[in-house]
């Protein structure tokens, strides 16, 4: 009986144990398989697997071109990342030291990349950070923006972009075309843009290659700008004005003055030009800014390497004239220009 029992005993022991053993091995597989669809999961819904992302955005001022690089830069990261990437968005209400404080805000804030919108954003991003990746937009020449020497096409830092820079001797030409018998040509620009400075120097070269007569016309800022362009209108037959964001953001003062003096201005881009602008050779900001967030997306993802990516510049240019301006003033556009359609 005693043998029986310790028996008994022994066998339901060894039952306990087994039980034990199995329910102990059959734990972690079920855990691991759960995880493992958690994550599939997620990866199939964000496609990154859960990473996300904060881009600090300086924008220069609101308006129509630089408004448009913006949105196509957030529609692009937006449909490459979709919730996993965040904005902050800023605007520095054309100045400059605003600008500067925004990009150390974001580097302190520690974002994974910086976008800046237009020249004066892209040298306060440049000066504030030397680590986070920094794509500019709506920049004309990136080799003057930064003072750098024999510039190729590659910052070779932590800095990159893309160019709003149009054919400046194919906008010359647009004014030969349009008005051959001018003689004078005004040259309408900020001089506190660098790059605003560089497209009239190089345009002037061209203009005066074609026999025009160039005068320069800087103003400091927005509070002078009326005197200035109503002296430029007063003793030129045409006005030119360049990718210039003071003059887009106040082409109501140009056109006030030059329209009712019969005096046609051409523009650098298509938002002055719908504003005050007889014609235009145009790009699409848009488009630009759609070219930086697929740079930014490569970017995020450890595709590519910021200080290898050279500058990307617009594809096509396309030449526009204001239909209501145009008519107002008496003249017919060359062939091959389209209307600028409203806002």
């Amino acid at each position: 009986m005693k043998r029986t029992l310790s028996l008994r005993i022994l066998s339901g022991a060894l039952s306990i144990l087994v039980l034990l053993a199995l329910s102990a091995c059959g734990t972690p597989a079920d855990t691991s398989s759960t995880a493992s669809g958690s994550v599939t999961a997620k990866s199939e819904n964000t496609g990154t697997s859960g990473k996300t992302y904060t881009v600090g955005i300086c924008q220069l001022t609101p308006h129509e071109a630089l408004d448009a690089a913006t949105k196509g830069f957030r529609d692009t990261l937006t449909e490459e990342f979709g919730d996993q990437v965040t904005f902050n968005e800023q605007n520095a209400a054309n100045d400059s030291a605003t600008c500067a404080t925004i990009a150390n805000d974001f580097v302190t804030s520690k974002v994974d990349l910086i976008l800046a919108n237009a020249t004066p954003a892209l040298q306060a991003a440049a000066t504030a950070t030397s680590d986070i990746p920094v794509l500019g937009t709506s920049v004309t020449e990136y080799g003057v923006a930064l003072g750098l020497q024999n510039f190729s096409g590659t910052v070779g830092s932590n800095v990159s972009g893309t160019s709003d820079l149009a054919p400046l001797d194919q906008q010359a030409q647009m004014i030969k075309d349009w008005y051959p018998d001018a003689k004078t040509v005004g040259l309408l620009y900020c001089s506190n843009e660098n790059n605003s400075q560089y497209q009239v120097d190089t345009v002037q070269g061209y203009l005066e290659g074609l026999g025009y007569t160039c005068t320069q016309y800087p103003f400091s800022d927005s509070n002078d700008m009326a005197a200035v362009t109503q002296t430029a209108a007063d003793n030129s037959d045409i006005l030119y004005v360049p990718t210039d964001n003071t003059c887009a953001s106040s082409t109501g003062i140009i056109d006030n003055i030059c329209r009712p003096a019969k005096v046609p201005v051409f523009c650098g881009e298509e938002g002055i030009a719908r504003g005050c602008g007889v014609a235009t050779l145009s790009i699409s900001y848009y488009d630009l800014g759609v070219a930086t967030g697929k740079m930014a997306a490569k970017i995020l993802k450890g595709e590519a390497d910021i200080s290898e990516m050279p500058i990307e510049y617009a594809a096509t240019f396309t030449p526009k004239y204001n239909k209501e301006i145009c008519e107002e003033l008496g003249v017919t556009p060359p062939e091959g220009y389209e209307v600028i359609s409203a806002e």
